[in-house]
């Protein structure tokens, strides 16, 4: 009994948030992996486009609740998502016209859009924290848990309960459906086909008449998508605040190197490798080891590193790689 507590204690605080964590962190990743793979630069501005995504559907969630419209037992924001990803469209392809295309036409070498980059990363963050504020901001609506922690103690008669919140499990259903469309786009349609052999050679694609700037107009459309979907799904499993999206930075670019920057099945691995690890290592072990070794005597939390330190981590994880294997888990740039 005291093994089921123990294993129902680690899929509470480590299992469960894990693989939620990790779902966000890999459809973070996916956006900079696509830009890296065919706009041949490192996105800077990535976090900061998934706060003005999440901002813009957090401010038509509002709308739609000040109109008495909900989703039943799910976030009114998934109603709002559209608008969201359509707003967030708009404004990289608006920064796209107005910064990234005359450095790309000018070929200038990638070190100088990654500067360009964090240039507009903070010109987001301004923006995003001007418009909404600095504060936190929870906007989740609908049934809050698929199973609490005291039905679950009913159900099973065990002393550990077992939480799921329906974010948590909203945030997998909605990544898998996600991956799925974008990779059945990458790989079963003419525009998908084109911007991997865009991504491949883009020389060989000129020759074949594709046209560079629909493939990057289509780029960006997407990963404003990803950027959308992720980070509202960040705000709703945890809370929205702009500056939180900023640190998100270091652990979506880990999970792009660590899986394989430009891989998009790296990217996904490389996300559940960093949230497993953060998470894991910052977890208190002391109420697992005491079921199952209840005689002994613990002291201290049994904790690795301190919560604190969560993205030191990512930051750990991303130099061994970097050292060992630049090309990451499933070597990078191919689409």
């Amino acid at each position: 009994m005291d093994t089921l507590n123990a294993l129902v204690a680690l899929a509470n605080f480590v299992l469960v948030p894990s693989i939620a964590y990790g779902s966000q962190l890999a459809l973070g990743a996916l956006g900079v992996t696509l830009i890296y793979g065919i706009l041949r630069f490192s996105n800077f501005a990535h976090g900061d486009t998934m706060a003005f995504g999440a901002m813009a559907t957090i401010i038509v969630t509002w709308w739609l609740q000040s109109l008495g419209i909900s989703f039943g037992p799910l976030p009114t924001a998934l109603l709002a998502l559209p608008a969201g990803a359509l707003a967030t469209a708009l404004l990289v392809l608006a920064t796209d016209r107005l910064v990234y295309r005359f450095y790309r036409r000018k070929r200038a070498q990638p070190v100088i859009l990654v500067i360009v980059s964090m240039g507009v990363m903070f010109v987001m963050n301004g923006l995003v924290r001007f418009i909404i504020g600095v504060d936190d901001q929870r906007f989740a609506d609908g049934a809050r848990f698929i199973i609490s922690a005291r039905d679950f103690k009913e159900m099973t008669g065990l002393r550990e309960g077992l939480a799921i919140k329906s974010t948590a499990l909203l945030t997998v259903v909605v990544a898998i459906i996600v991956v799925a469309v974008l990779f059945w786009f990458l790989n079963r349609t003419r525009t998908g086909k084109s911007m991997r052999a865009f991504s491949d050679n883009e020389d060989l694609a000129l020759l074949s008449g594709i046209d560079p700037e629909r493939v990057v107009r289509i780029t960006w459309i997407i990963v404003a998508c990803l950027a959308t979907v992720a980070g509202v799904l960040y705000g709703l499993d945890k809370s929205f605040k702009p500056f939180t999206y900023f640190q998100l930075l270091l652990p979506i670019f880990a999970s792009a190197i660590v899986g394989g920057l430009g891989n998009p099945i790296g990217a996904i691995a490389g996300g559940f490798v960093i949230a497993f690890s953060e998470i894991t290592i910052t977890y208190a072990f002391k109420k697992t080891a005491l079921y199952l070794f209840p005689v002994w005597e613990v002291e201290g939390l049994i904790q690795l590193l301190s919560t604190e330190y969560k993205f030191a981590v990512s930051f750990a994880i991303l130099v061994v790689v970097l050292l060992f294997r630049p090309t990451g888990l499933f070597r990078g740039k191919a689409l």
